[in-house]
Parts: C-alpha cells; sequence; structure tokens
C-alpha cells in the first residue's frame, strides 16, 4: 500500500477499459484527466483521483458522512480488523485481472488483496464520494467510482476475474454479470455474536444471515467455502467510539442515551471480534 500523497495519478488502464458511461452505456476513454464515451458524455476526475460516475442524488443517510470515514480510516489503521484483511488477502491471492469492490468504504480491505495478488489491478465502488477520496489513494493499482450499488453498474460484462464484498449491499445479479465465467466472489460479513459486548450501539446481525445470503446468490452461484474469524479484543475507549462511529449506528446515536453512555466510556472493553468470509463461483 501506499501512502496518502496518492491520488492525482489517472485511474489504471485496466480500469478504464472495465467502466462504461453510466448514462449511455458506451465505452469510455480517458483523455488527459476526464472519461469521455462516443456519445459525448463526460466524467471529469477529482482531484483525489476517483471519478464520480452518479447522475442523481442518494437519500439521505445512504452514503457514509465524513465522520463516518475518519472513524472507520482510524478504526482499521489501528488494525483491530487486520486478520478479516489478512484473510481477503489469502483468499484471493490468486486473483488476476480486475478485482471489483463492491462498498470499497475506503478502500483498507481492497489494498490487501492488491498486496497479496501482484497480478490484479482494482476498481473500488462505493456510493460515498467521501470515502472513495481515501480509496483513490489506497493502493497505486486502485481506481476509484462513485456509484450506488443497488443501480445497474457502469462496468462491462464479464470483466472481473473477482468480486469482493464487505459489509455491504448485495446486487447478487450485478456480480454475476461483471464477473467472468468461474469468477470468484467473497463476501465478508459479520457474525451474530460480532460486537456483541457493546449491546444496542451496534446494529443486532440476524441469526439467519448466513441462510438468507446463500439463498440470495444460490441462483447465481455455488459456495465454495466458508471461514469464521473469531476471537477476543481489548478495544480502547478510543477505539470503541471509532467501531460505533463508523457503522450504520452513527445515523443514530442521538436516539435514546446511545451518545451519552459511549461519550461515558472511561476503560477499555473485550469484546468479540467475529466474522465469516463465504466464497462463490459463478455459475
Amino acid at each position: 500500500m501506499t501512502s496518502d500523497d496518492r491520488g492525482n495519478d489517472p485511474l489504471p488502464p485496466r480500469v478504464v477499459e472495465a467502466l462504461r458511461c453510466s448514462v449511455c452505456g458506451a465505452a469510455l476513454e480517458a483523455v488527459e484527466r476526464t472519461l469521455r464515451c462516443r456519445n459525448r458524455h463526460s466524467f471529469d476526475l477529482a482531484r483525489q483521483g476517483y471519478v464520480n460516475l452518479l447522475h442523481a442524488r442518494i437519500p439521505a443517510g445512504t452514503a457514509d458522512t465524513a465522520p463516518m470515514v475518519a472513524a472507520r480510516a482510524d478504526f482499521l489503521a489501528s488494525g483491530a480488523y487486520r486478520p478479516l484483511a489478512d484473510e481477503l488477502g489469502r483468499v484471493c491471492a490468486e486473483a488476476g485481472g480486475l478485482v471489483i469492490d463492491a462498498g470499497a468504504g475506503t478502500g483498507y480491505y481492497l489494498a490487501h488483496v492488491l498486496d497479496a495478488a501482484p497480478d490484479a489491478v482494482g476498481l473500488a465502488l462505493d456510493v460515498s464520494a467521501v470515502a472513495l477520496r481515501r480509496a483513490a489513494r489506497a493502493h497505486p493499482r486502485l481506481g476509484a467510482a462513485v456509484w450506488n450499488l443497488w443501480e445497474p453498474w457502469p462496468v462491462a460484462d464479464g470483466v472481473a476475474s473477482a468480486v469482493l464484498n464487505v459489509f455491504a449491499p448485495r446486487n447478487g445479479p450485478e456480480f454475476h454479470r461483471v464477473l467472468r465465467p468461474g469468477g470468484l466472489l467473497t463476501v465478508a460479513a459479520p457474525a451474530p455474536d460480532h460486537l456483541g459486548e457493546l449491546g444496542d450501539l451496534v446494529l443486532t446481525v440476524d441469526e439467519r444471515k448466513e441462510e438468507r445470503l446463500d439463498t440470495a446468490l444460490g441462483g447465481h452461484f455455488a459456495r465454495t467455502g466458508r471461514t469464521e474469524i473469531r476471537r477476543k479484543a481489548e478495544l480502547t475507549p478510543q477505539q470503541v467510539r471509532q467501531a460505533v462511529e463508523m457503522g450504520p449506528t452513527a445515523f443514530h446515536l442521538d436516539r435514546g442515551d446511545r451518545r451519552a453512555r459511549l461519550d461515558a466510556l472511561t476503560e477499555p472493553q473485550t469484546v468479540t471480534v467475529s466474522f465469516t468470509v463465504s466464497t462463490y463461483r459463478r455459475l
């Protein structure tokens, strides 16, 4: 991975080749710091190096905010979720060509995958431009594009060798469409006991989440493996705040006494850090 001095470079050529115009679906080409299609639609690269392909507003509370992104970046930099990043790198180490991270956030996990897969190039998709400012700088073989994952993606058919999905919306038909035959889908999700000691400061995970995941993807994918990562971790009060403020609960901290309880923390907390990593092959 590289430091935050990146960001002004153009998108990697293989990323540009995979992207499509979000207005008409035509192929894009890079002209200096602008992506253009044959129908004269154009998209300028932001100063930080990502491109925004959205042409409609998104509902409030959909994209991660600047405070949420800052909390996530600091929390992940502490190494608290490094075992998950290492497992994703191991699973995707043989990936070549294009790896798409659907819901990439700051690019932390995709950057680890690219470190483990030296022949791969990454495309980070996320609805939060704030998050992609960081993702665009996370790795020299990474390009970032703002997009709503629930909409048809501005990506060509069958161009990805792997799709990565970490705590993010799962659009099974689009996973299937952009993956090449036999391509790898890797989904990481919190287990039901993840951060359970924090109670309602974090969202509850459905006990049947894995079953629902397999059902949702069953028409397009065959599951090939599932790994559990579980350990006890001691989090400082600051890390606890970051873990809460980086997730969906951040939108609801002012309900009840959540914020007051979070602010009252002064001692380290021992919590369960628990994830499942599921792998699927495209049918």
